[in-house]
């Protein structure tokens, strides 16, 4: 890569910094449903399962867009699909606001996941194009963290606005805030560290493009990151994406704001935990070591929370904040995949990669309601479902097994040395 002129780094960060901001709204949206899932049941009059359904919309667009989405940052570039989703995401928040029954937002939270899904692989393509390849780990945990805001925001702050102001509002700000930073990126981000801001990427060519994609599915150093990556941040999305806030609350009789203030912890330390196992990866030199003993400690949490064993309030959260350090630790997928397949496919290759998670969390979220309601008594409370130890158990088990892939998976990684070796691969 050529050094960068001191306006040209300014430009990166500041096109970065766009990016983030679209970012923290894009996992605001992914974890919205956990603080205010008892909101969503009682507006809806809806059953766990079709609560998973609501929920686990955005994962189904979001799951078959991040293929797309690769081919389409390393063809057309991130500006133009940055853009493009903002004003659909936007559109898409501002119709689930507004939403007056279930039908309208299931078709509202739809349009979110199809604008967000562009956001992660586009910004994972700017920061391949702007930065230096031992620093990408570094900057997408970077990147992460201050995304995470957006998740941690989902938490607390969002159950405690939504008890206040009711929860429709918030979402139709967000949409207003969704437009604006839409028409920011057509306006600030480039693509790519040249005169014309335009990144040399493959033509646009039907036979070309699906010869790429093959290539780097047909690469069977790829699938490891990516199983690590369903299995991992599938549980993730799929417990703290809904079901986390009613666990605390029935499992362990914990008031709302507790319990939501566990999730905003489980957010905080995953978002810390991206940038400091980013960081140390690219410090050892070494990718699988480190995701081998992160994952691991991950299944090894889930198995606490299987037990449903109730704690002590301060170890309590002293495990969501160890839990959201280790989940962390699936971040490493995306340079995994990424330096196993040609850099011009780093768009691909890392949406291959980051696509299982989302496809597990599409299908557990409606499964593990499906699971609980099958247990259900009949008990209600506020006009949501309430659900015992037993069958709260059946659920996280479901979870578990999911994250318990992923560390099997972690076995299989090729070791890159923090370096691109796919002619090796």
């Amino acid at each position: 890569m050529q050094p960068l002129t001191s306006e040209q780094r300014r430009r990166r960060w500041m096109a970065l910094a766009i990016v983030a901001l679209a970012y923290i709204l894009s996992f605001f949206q992914r974890f919205a449903p956990a603080g205010i899932a008892q909101d969503l049941a009682a507006a809806f009059q809806t059953s766990a399962a079709s609560l998973g359904v609501l929920a686990a919309t955005y994962f189904y667009i979001y799951t078959v867009m991040q293929i797309p989405t690769g081919i389409l940052a390393d063809t057309l570039g991130p500006r133009r699909i940055l853009a493009l989703g903002g004003l659909v995401g936007g559109v898409g928040s501002l119709l689930f606001g507004l939403a007056p029954t279930l039908e309208i937002a299931l078709v509202g939270r739809t349009l979110v996941g199809l604008g967000v899904s562009v956001i992660f692989i586009a910004m994972l393509k700017l920061v391949a194009v702007w930065f230096e390849e031992n620093r990408f780990a570094t900057i997408v945990g970077i990147c992460m963290l201050v995304g995470n805001l957006g998740s941690v925001l989902a938490g607390a702050p969002l159950s405690a606005l939504a008890q206040a102001t009711g929860w429709r509002g918030v979402f139709i700000g967000v949409g207003v805030v969704s437009l604006v930073l839409g028409v920011l990126c057509w306006l600030l981000v480039r693509d790519a560290p040249t005169a014309s801001g335009e990144a040399v990427r493959p033509r646009f060519d039907r036979t070309a493009v699906l010869s790429s994609l093959l290539a780097v599915i047909r690469n069977r150093a790829t699938w490891p990151a990516a199983l690590v990556n369903t299995g991992m941040s599938g549980s993730f999305f799929t417990f703290a994406g809904l079901w986390a806030t009613p666990y605390l609350m029935q499992v362990h009789a914990m008031e709302r704001a507790v319990a939501a203030s566990h999730l905003s912890l489980w957010f905080g330390g995953f978002a810390v935990g991206c940038l400091f196992i980013g960081s140390l990866s690219d410090r050892l030199g070494r990718r699988k070591p480190v995701m081998i003993a992160v994952s691991h400690l991950y299944v090894a949490i889930w198995l606490v929370l299987l037990s449903c064993v109730t704690l002590p309030l301060a170890l309590s959260y002293a495990l969501f904040a160890l839990l959201g350090l280790s989940t962390a630790g699936f971040s490493l997928t995306w340079a995994c995949a990424k330096e196993v397949n040609p850099p011009l496919l780093s768009g691909m290759s890392t949406s291959v990669a980051n696509m299982g998670g989302f496809l597990c969390a599409a299908i557990m979220q409606p499964v593990v309601g499906w699971i609980m309601d099958l247990g259900w008594q009949g008990e209600t409370l506020a006009g949501a479902r309430v659900y015992d130890v037993a069958t709260w158990q059946h659920g996280v088990l479901a979870v578990t097994l999911c994250a318990a892939l992923g560390a099997a998976a972690s076995w299989r990684i090729r070791e890159t040395g923090c370096r691109n070796i796919w002619q090796a691969a």
